[in-house]
This record gives C-alpha cells, structure tokens and sequence, in this order.
C-alpha cells in the first residue's frame, strides 16, 4: 500500500455483517470547509447496522461507505480553514451523510462542521464513545423535555450506549431514572451505571411497576428507541402531561397511536433524531456548551463495552447485532 492509498470498510449490497469489506481506496484530499483526520479509533452506532441492512434514514449508493464516530490526529486541513490546525486531537459527531463522509477508514475527510476537539482527559477510544449517544440523549432530555430536579424519566432499552448515557445527563440534572431491560441480566449493571429503578419488561407490567415507583402519578419524560406496540404501555405510563420521545424502531411492528390514553392525559409524543440538534448550529452550540464541561469534570464519562481490530469489523457488527453490550462497541486501528 502505497502512501496515496488507505484502507476503508465499503459494502457493494446490504445484507448481513459480511457485506463489509476492508479496501483500498485513494487518500482524499480535503477541500474548502474540510479537514482529514488520521483515525485512530471509531465508535459503532445501531445507525450503521441499519444502513448496512438498507433499513436506515439515508440510502446506501454502492460502493458505500458507512460510520458516524471517529476520533484520531488531525492531518491536512482545506482552504482557509482556521478553526483546527495539523495535529489537533479531534472526533466526528453525526452531522453528515454517512454513505459518503463515512469513517469506517484510516484517514477520512469530513466537514469541519462535524468536527469537535478531544477533551484533554479522554483516551481515542473515549472520544469516539461519545457525539452520538450524549448529543441523542441532551437533545431528548434537555432541549426538548427540559428535565428537571425530582422528575421521573422512563428509559427503554437503557443498556445501549444512547441509554447508558441517558441516564448520566437524567441523574446530572437530578432526576429520577426508570430504567428498562428485557431481563434481569443487566439490571446490577444498570443501577451500577446511575439507573435508581430497573423494570424487567420480559417478567414484570412495566406500566404497573413505573405507577408503584412513582406513588401513581406516572413519568413526566420517556425516551424510547423501540416504538412498535410497547408505545401503549408507555402512554400509560406518563403522567399527566407527560412526554414520550421516539428516537428508534427497534420493533418492527406497526406503531399505533395511544388516541385515548393521550386525549385523557394531554400526551405529548415526538419523533426525534440527533441531526435536530446536530445539523443546527444553535442547538449544536447550546449542546456542546452543556456537554463539555460535564466531560472535563467526569460528569459524564463513556461506557467502553468491548473493543475490536479494524480487521475484525464484520465481527464487531455481529457483536453489537447479539445485543449482549452495555455501552459502547469500539472498533481500533
């Protein structure tokens, strides 16, 4: 491999993990309003299973790239760029299309837009566990369900690295987490993570036991990433007034809309995605300011579930696919 080549992970059709393939590819040069970045470490996202499996937001146009998270050495900068310089320790956050700026790669250009400095206290691999899960979860909790102190707040499927980290912003404000797991597996794990409940859903009524944990008054917030039929029990739930926000279809079911329970209770329920916030310089900035510090101060700090080899990505996406992590799954180059 010579020095104009690099190597990246394309998939040419969707299909299963082993659609991915490791190939060369020409180096790119950034333009204006772009800089490279020398990777050395990348985060995997639900998202990528999805766009890999053609079930994602965007299309796939093959060959394909594919990733959101990277973090590593900044190493060629476009036109008058001044924000970074060569060198700089940086990470990506969601805010481009993945079929083209993807960063399954050992160097990748993406728009300096996407770009955020590496807190001086966190490793590569940190860095990369970070934009995805904490800027999901702030624009939930905080821009839009403005959590407060003492409120109750309902996360499903809490063992994900979006959930892990869900939970520390809900228990930065003060709030009360209800956390859910489909078994009691994760549930030490959970409460380790900041979670003051865990409602097993395979054996225990989760609307019943979120009403007896909070004396009958329900959950002002809940932050779903499975929808299908569970958006019922949710809505029963809420309290009155309350907010369900949909950030995921992880049940391929049909979603119905709880009409009544929302007419009685004066339900809010919202779709969301992370490009509200990270795709709008405001809110980017707003989240960032809030974020930041909590990361300086280990606040917040990322869960690592397990690393893998850059070589061994096709394993590390049927890794995440088994549903066996708690937080993040970090790919190494």
């Amino acid at each position: 491999m010579n020095s104009l080549n690099s190597r990246a992970v394309l998939f040419h059709e969707t299909g299963d993990a082993k659609v991915l393939k490791i190939e060369n590819v020409a180096t790119a040069t950034p333009t204006a309003g772009q800089l490279r970045i020398k990777v050395q470490a990348i985060g995997l996202n639900r998202a990528e299973v999805m766009f890999r499996n053609g079930a994602y937001l965007e299309t796939p146009q093959f060959p394909s790239r594919l990733g959101y998270e990277a973090a590593g050495i900044v190493d060629a900068l476009g036109d008058n760029l001044s924000e970074f310089k060569v060198g700089d320790k940086v990470s990506t956050l969601p805010a481009f299309s993945m079929g083209k700026f993807g960063v399954y790669a050992e160097q990748v250009v993406v728009p300096v837009a996407a770009v955020v400095r590496t807190p001086d206290n966190f490793s590569p691999q940190q860095a990369t566990a970070i934009w995805m899960a904490y800027l999901t979860a702030y624009g939930a909790l905080i821009h839009y369900g403005q959590l407060q102190k003492g409120q109750h707040v309902l996360i499903s499927a809490a063992s994900s690295s979006v959930g892990i980290a869900a939970i520390q912003i809900a228990k930065s404000q003060g709030a009360i987490v209800i956390a859910t797991s489909r078994s009691d597996a994760k549930k030490d794990s959970l409460l380790e993570h900041g979670a003051d409940y865990v409602i097993q859903t395979n054996s225990q009524n989760l609307a019943a036991q979120v009403i007896k944990i909070t004396s009958g008054k329900g959950v002002e917030l809940v932050f779903d990433p499975i929808s299908g039929p569970l958006v019922n029990e949710l809505a029963e739930a809420c309290a009155q007034a309350g907010r369900i926000i949909e950030y995921g279809a992880l049940d391929s079911e049909a979603t119905p809309f709880p009409l009544f329970t929302a007419l009685a209770k004066g339900l809010i329920i919202q779709g969301y995605t992370i490009f509200e916030i990270s795709q709008d310089q405001q809110k980017l900035n707003d989240a960032k300011h809030f974020l930041l510090p909590l990361f300086e101060s280990n606040q917040l700090s990322p869960v690592i579930d397990k690393e893998f080899n850059f070589e061994d990505i096709q394993l590390a996406h049927e890794y995440m696919e088994s549903n066996q992590q708690l937080g993040k799954i970090i790919v190494n180059i």
